[in-house]
């Protein structure tokens, strides 16, 4: 069993541009995330922007010597196999930290694990509440749902709209998302409709009929890309455009993609800045994934994978021994960190490192401008 193990994690080594060594040699990194199933771009794309940048610190020598080894098990999406990945990875991998795994949903049953082992459980891609209300063990980079949805209800209610349909999941995280929009729009008198779904569900006629019959002046969407796409596919193949904001969660490009023609006008909140920004930042990741040898062009997952994996990095540097202890420790006080134009800030109780907030819109061609 302990060959096959140390076999693993030599060919993961070698995908990540490391050394071959054993677990205890090396910053091993454990993640689960869907790479099949209806969300594997999105799980790819957050792997290859984190491994990007291990592999471009490992050409610099790793940390204090030790290379930075990603293990990255499939989940296909569902969250009993990446509980069940978890224990992989922290009992036969020795993952030092637990990283970037795809949703709160993903994150339910391996935080706790996480917890009990004392690993940092780092970078989720989730501002949900399990998220943010979580044990202290679990850091944030990107701002909250609550941030996002307040940003974009802003815009909408600003300009006139009344009728609000919040596309949810019908789940537990699903459910806490509505009601933070329920929540905001209290305070200005205003209740919103909410059209459920079931995760990892087609939509078909009779879903978007009764969408429609809802008459939202909005749609607040706060799934994933393969039924927003699916939605606004839907809607413009009966001749009708409805104003429609997303999540973050939606994963932009892959929603684009996935959209086409019909993705034209919507916005999408992001939670780090545009992967065409002129940062230092951007720079850095968009040339660790050119030296990595990838060639589709970084887009915003990737990018806040490549970041999550920089601050991760640092508190690597940072820490005082190259364990699952310390390297908690060091989290808990980095404090101020700015990677290149884009700041996290970490400290006693302050386990949630940004609010940075920006709405973007899909053009014509594709494109997300801000």
């Amino acid at each position: 069993m302990k060959t096959k193990v140390f076999k693993w994690v030599g060919i993961l080594a070698v995908l990540a541009g490391a050394p071959l060594t054993q677990a205890q040699d090396a910053w091993i990194v454990g993640q689960s995330a869907p790479l099949t199933g209806s969300n594997a771009a999105f799980g790819k794309d957050i792997r290859d922007g984190a491994l990007a940048w291990f592999k471009s610190v490992n050409a610099r020598g790793g940390v204090g010597g030790k290379p930075i080894e990603l293990v990255t098990l499939d989940d296909a999406n569902d969250r009993k196999t990446a509980g069940a990945n978890t224990q992989k990875l922290l009992t036969a991998n020795g993952a030092v930290a637990l990283f970037g795994y795809a949703s709160a949903t993903l994150s339910l049953d391996a935080m706790p694990q996480a917890d009990k082992a004392g690993v940092l459980f780092f970078a989720p891609f989730s501002g949900a509440n399990p998220v943010r209300q979580a044990p202290p063990v679990v850091f944030t980079v990107r701002a909250s749902y609550a941030d996002e949805l307040e940003k974009m209800l802003t815009f909408w209610t600003g300009v006139g709209a009344k009728q609000v349909v919040v596309v949810h999941y019908d789940d537990e995280v699903g459910k806490q998302n509505l009601a933070v929009v329920v929540d905001y729009l209290k305070k200005q008198g205003k209740t919103p409709a909410a059209f459920s779904i079931q995760r990892n569900a087609k939509l078909d006629a009779n879903n978007i009929a009764q969408l429609m019959a809802l008459k939202p002046d909005v749609i607040i969407s706060t799934v994933l890309s393969g039924p927003a796409a699916d939605i606004s596919k839907q809607i413009a193949a009966r001749g009708a455009f409805v104003p429609t904001s997303s999540l973050s969660f939606v994963g932009a490009q892959q929603y684009i993609t996935a959209a086409g023609e019909a993705a034209a006008g919507v916005s999408i909140t992001q939670v780090v800045p545009n992967p065409t920004a002129r940062l230092p930042v951007v720079a850095e990741c968009a040339k660790a994934m050119q030296e990595a040898g990838m060639a589709q062009a970084m887009n915003s997952t990737h990018l806040e994978a490549c970041i999550g994996a920089k601050v991760l990095t640092e508190a690597m540097r940072r820490s005082k021994k190259a364990d699952a202890r310390s390297l908690v420790a060091s989290m808990q006080s980095l404090g101020r960190y700015d990677l290149g134009g884009f700041t996290v800030n970490y400290g006693p109780g302050q386990n949630h490192g940004s609010k940075f907030v920006e709405l973007a819109m899909v053009t014509r061609d594709g494109k997300l401008k801000n």
